[in-house]
């Protein structure tokens, strides 16, 4: 990945859509959002690596998804009510409920591993815009970074005042309700939207809105993981049914819709069918 361009000539000089690696590529004995579950993510040709910040009570940032530590630190209290002492001592189960050896990382460590290697997409965000912003450019990665927030007018005023350099990827649920017209008129670094969808119906992935961005030079981000099976945000084309159903449907749906960054936790099979002229899976 050449950072001395644009990300849209990235994009295009790719030929493909970018495969971003949720939370790196993890499994078995490996937990996500560790340092070693990025490496894979960059080994197995990810082109942007997503990662999740949590906020000790004394300020420091870790790479870590706010609310999940009773799931994977069994520790009985959460990130934001320990300090980073208290943080750096623990270390993560793996997917059988079993202690590993991994802790969790520091944001500074995760910028360190990737930084020259692939863009990061820096997920919550909001929760301290200028903050992060400030780790972000204290590690030098601010070419590399893409941010992302919903679309609120005090949220776009702190990413004018805090984040005007850094690439912002609006969050955009169902319908656009303005979104993009304010972001285009503001001074905010705007490359794309991540849209969610609950039906092929909702407007933000018809065919003349998805154009509607791409004529404004933006990217479209769609999300085939299956964060909560209750919370449905590509209308079904997930992973889960790129495997159940088939990859046309799975992955092959978002493609024709116009995607440019598919965000994946099956990085290889996903890499494959693109790859491969859309080879499909059995």
């Amino acid at each position: 990945m050449r950072f001395d361009r644009s990300i849209f000539e990235n994009r295009h000089s790719a030929g493909r859509p970018f495969l971003a690696a949720h939370r790196g590529v993890s499994g078995a004995n490996i937990p996500c959002n560790t340092l070693l579950s990025y490496k894979i993510a960059v080994m197995q040709g990810a082109d942007v690596v997503e990662l999740d910040v949590s906020k000790s009570k004394d300020g420091k940032f870790f790479v870590f998804h706010p609310g999940m530590e009773p799931v994977f630190l069994k520790c009985g209290k959460y990130i934001s009510e320990m300090t980073a002492e208290e943080v750096a001592r623990l270390t993560i189960v793996n997917c059988d409920d079993t202690p590993t050896s991994y802790h969790i990382p520091t944001l500074q460590e995760a910028f360190a591993l990737l930084k020259d290697k692939v863009y990061i997409n820096v997920d919550k965000f909001w929760t301290d815009i200028a903050g992060i912003s400030e780790e972000i450019r204290r590690a030098g990665v601010e070419k590399q970074v893409i941010v992302k927030t919903r679309v609120e007018e005090n949220t776009v005023a702190q990413l004018e005042k805090f984040a005007p350099d850094l690439m912002f990827m609006a969050i955009v649920g169902r319908e656009d309700r303005g979104a993009t017209d304010m972001l285009l008129k503001s001074n905010v670094k705007y490359i794309g939207n991540e849209i969610l969808f609950s039906t092929e119906e909702d407007g933000v992935v018809q065919d003349d809105y998805i154009r509607y961005l791409h004529e404004n030079g933006l990217l479209v981000w769609v999300n085939p993981i299956v964060y909560d099976e209750r919370d449905v945000i590509s209308a079904g084309h997930t992973d889960d049914a790129a495997f159940s159903r088939g990859t046309d449907y799975g992955w092959g749906w978002l493609i024709d819709k116009g995607a440019d960054i598919l965000q994946t936790d099956w990085l290889l099979p996903l890499k494959e069918y693109i790859c491969g002229q859309r080879k499909k899976l059995p």
